[in-house]
């Protein structure tokens, strides 16, 4: 009894800090520009602002 109980106080404990490693990189995958110069487009290949052909 004394194992098991051990046992999910660990789990409880360790639990928070596993959740909050795993997000650790949330939102930095897809960044995107937050606004390109009139007649520029945003090239998510080159990751900057391109002049838009018309």
């Amino acid at each position: 009894m004394k194992t098991k109980t051990l046992a999910v106080a660990l789990a409880l404990t360790l639990a928070p800090a596993l959740a909050l490693a795993e997000g650790c990189n949330y939102g930095k995958i897809e960044q995107q520009a937050m606004s390109c110069a009139a007649g520029t487009t945003y090239d998510a290949g080159t990751k900057s602002c391109l002049p838009t052909t018309s």
